[in-house]
C-alpha cells in the first residue's frame, strides 16, 4: 500500500489561493446557472430551506475532508481514504460511484454551456435536451477542458485563478441587479405560499435539483492535496473558505431567482416556470439587456471553468483507483514532463463522451449523479474516526469538535439519500450493483482474504437498510414511515451504523500494523515534502 513513485511526479504548486480558486471555480459552475430554476420549480421559496441545509451538510464533509487532507495528503485521496481505512470492499463501491460522478462532470458542464448557448445558437437544444449538433458542440468543450489540464498543474492553476474570480463577481452582480430591479416580495407567499409542495419536496430538492452537485466541488482541493504547498495549514483553510462563500451565494441567488419571477409566468404555480436560460432570459425580461449578454457570455465561462477543474481532478481520481488496483496501472502514468496524469485525462474524455449520448441534458444528469454523490460523502467521516483510534491523525493534525461533527455529517448525508424521490433513488441501483460485481471479479481474481469482506460488510448493509427505509419512506414510497418519524428513524440508524463502520476500520487496521506504521510514515513525509516545495 505504499505511495507510487508516480506521486512524486507530481508537482507540488498549489498555494491557498489557488486551491481556493479550484474549489470555487468547481462550485460555481452550471449549477449556479441552473439549479435555483429547477429548485424552485421542485418546492417553490421554500428551496431557500433546502441549500441552508445542503449547505451545513456540505460545511461538515468539508470539515472531514480537510482533517483528511491534512493528515495525508494525496493526489485521488479522496477514493484512497476507504481503501486505507476498511478494505478492498468498500473503496470498490466508493470509487465506482465517485468515479460515475467525477466522469460525469465535463459532459454536465458541456451540456449546461450548449444550452444556455441556444439562446443565440438555434439548433443545438430542443426538446429539453441537446440535438446532434448540440451534443457534437459538447464533445468539443470537452476536448478543451483536457488540452487545458494536459499542459500542468501550474498552467491549470493560472487559468483557474482568472477565471474563478471572474466567475464570482458575475454572479454576486446578478443577484443584486435582480434584486434592485425586480424584487417582488410577494412571489414568497402568493402562488401556494412558502412551501406550496409540502417541506418534504424542499428536502428532496437537496439532490435532484442540483444542490449536492453544485456543492460538491469543494472536494476537488482534497483530489489535489498531493499538489499543495503546506497542506496542514492551505487544505482545511481553502475548504471552508470555499463553501462559506458559496452557501452565501447560492443563498443569494435563489432569493433574486424567487423574487425576479414575474407573476405572468406562475399562472400555474412554480411547476410551471419553464425558461432553457435562467437568469439570462430573467434579466430581458427586466430590460437589463446588457446583463443578458453578460450572462450569456458567462454561461460558457462558468461552466467550462468547473469542467477545467473536475477534469484534472477526476484524472487524479483515475490515478488513485488506479493505485487501489481498481483500474490497471498504465492509467496511473504520470507525464514526466507535465507532471499530469495524461493517460487518466484521456481515459476519462473518452468515457465522458459515452456518458453524454445516452443523458444529454443537464437536469438528466445530475439526477442521477446528485443521489450517488450523498452517499459517498459519507465514508469520509469512517476513516476520519479510525485514523483517529488507531494513530495514523495525531494531536498536530486535528480539528477541533470532529467526535461530533464526523458522525452528524455521516447522519446527515444519510437523510438526504432518504429524502431523494424514490423514482430517482431506484436509479442508482444498478449502478451500486455493478460496483459489487467488479469487487467479487476482482476478489476471485486477486484471492483476497475473508478480512476485505469484513471491512466493508459495513457499508452493503448500510445502503441496503437506507435504500430500505427509503422505500418505506414518504418521498414516492410506501409512506409507512411518515414524517418527522421518517428522518429521526433514519438518523438514529444512521448513527449506529456509522459507529459499526468505525469499529470494522479500526479492526481491519489493527490487524495490519504494518500498514499502520507505512501510513504514518507516509502521511510525515507527504506533509513535509509538501511543506518544502
Amino acid at each position: 500500500m505504499a505511495t507510487t513513485r508516480q506521486d512524486d511526479l507530481l508537482k507540488r504548486r498549489m498555494g491557498l489561493w489557488s486551491l481556493v480558486a479550484t474549489g470555487l471555480g468547481s462550485v460555481i459552475g452550471s449549477g449556479w446557472l441552473f439549479s435555483s430554476l429547477y429548485a424552485a420549480q421542485t418546492a417553490g421559496p421554500a428551496s431557500i430551506l433546502a441549500w441552508l441545509i445542503g449547505g451545513g451538510l456540505m460545511l461538515l464533509i468539508a470539515l472531514v475532508f480537510a482533517e483528511l487532507g491534512m493528515v495525508k495528503p494525496e493526489s485521488g485521496g479522496v477514493v484512497r481514504y476507504p481503501l486505507y481505512s476498511n478494505g478492498t470492499l468498500a473503496a470498490t463501491i466508493v470509487g465506482w460511484c465517485m468515479w460515475i460522478t467525477y466522469v460525469a462532470n465535463p459532459p454536465t458542464e458541456a451540456a449546461g454551456v450548449v444550452q444556455y448557448a441556444s439562446a443565440y445558437l438555434p439548433g443545438v437544444f430542443a426538446n429539453g435536451q441537446l440535438t446532434w449538433l448540440g451534443v457534437l458542440l459538447a464533445v468539443v468543450l470537452m476536448a478543451v477542458f483536457v488540452v487545458v489540464n494536459y499542459f500542468g498543474v501550474q498552467l491549470f492553476a493560472r487559468t483557474n485563478n482568472v477565471v474563478t474570480a471572474i466567475k464570482v463577481f458575475i454572479p454576486t452582480t446578478t443577484v443584486v441587479l435582480l434584486i434592485v430591479s425586480g424584487f417582488q416580495g410577494d412571489n414568497f407567499t402568493a402562488h401556494g405560499g412558502v412551501a406550496p409542495y409540502g417541506w418534504g419536496a424542499a428536502l428532496g430538492t437537496i439532490a435532484t435539483a442540483g444542490m449536492v452537485f453544485a456543492y460538491t466541488g469543494f472536494r476537488n482541493i482534497v483530489e489535489l492535496s498531493g499538489e499543495a504547498m503546506n497542506p496542514r495549514r492551505t487544505i482545511p483553510q481553502s475548504l471552508i473558505i470555499t463553501i462559506g462563500v458559496t452557501i452565501v451565494l447560492y443563498i443569494g441567488l435563489e432569493v433574486a431567482f424567487l423574487g425576479a419571477v414575474p407573476g405572468k409566468l406562475l399562472g400555474h404555480g412554480w411547476h410551471g416556470v419553464n425558461l432553457d436560460s435562467p437568469f439570462a432570459q430573467l434579466a430581458m425580461m427586466l430590460n437589463l439587456t446588457w446583463l443578458y449578454w453578460v450572462l450569456i457570455a458567462d454561461s460558457m465561462l462558468s461552466p467550462s471553468g468547473a469542467a477545467i477543474v473536475f477534469t484534472g481532478a477526476n484524472a487524479r481520481n483515475v490515478f488513485g483507483l488506479a493505485k487501489n488496483g481498481f483500474f490497471p496501472k498504465w492509467s496511473a502514468q504520470v507525464n514526466r514532463r507535465w507532471g499530469v496524469p495524461t493517460r487518466a485525462l484521456l481515459l476519462n474524455f473518452v468515457v465522458g463522451v459515452v456518458f453524454l449520448l445516452p443523458l444529454p441534458s443537464w437536469h438528466k444528469i445530475i439526477g442521477i449523479t446528485g443521489t450517488l454523490l450523498s452517499f459517498t460523502f459519507a465514508i469520509g467521516s469512517v476513516t476520519l474516526l479510525a485514523f483517529r483510534r488507531v494513530g495514523i491523525a495525531g494531536p498536530r493534525v486535528r480539528l477541533p469538535g470532529m467526535q461530533v461533527f464526523a458522525p452528524a455529517a455521516f447522519a446527515v448525508a444519510s437523510l438526504v439519500i432518504f429524502w431523494v424521490p424514490w423514482g430517482t433513488l431506484i436509479k442508482t441501483i444498478p449502478i451500486i450493483a455493478i460496483s459489487l460485481v467488479l469487487f467479487v471479479v476482482n476478489y476471485v481474481r486477486k484471492h483476497e482474504g475473508t478480512a476485505e469482506l469484513q471491512g466493508g460488510a459495513w457499508l452493503v448493509a448500510y445502503l441496503v437498510v437506507m435504500f430500505g427505509l427509503a422505500l418505506l419512506g414518504p418521498y414516492g414510497g410506501l409512506g409507512v414511515l411518515p414524517e418527522p418519524w421518517g428522518s429521526i428513524v433514519v438518523a438514529a440508524v444512521a448513527v449506529a451504523m456509522y459507529f459499526w463502520g468505525v469499529q470494522a476500520a479500526v479492526t481491519y487496521l489493527r490487524h495490519r500494523p504494518t500498514r499502520v506504521d507505512e501510513l504514518r510514515e507516509e502521511a510525515d513525509r507527504d506533509r513535509e515534502l509538501a511543506t518544502v516545495r
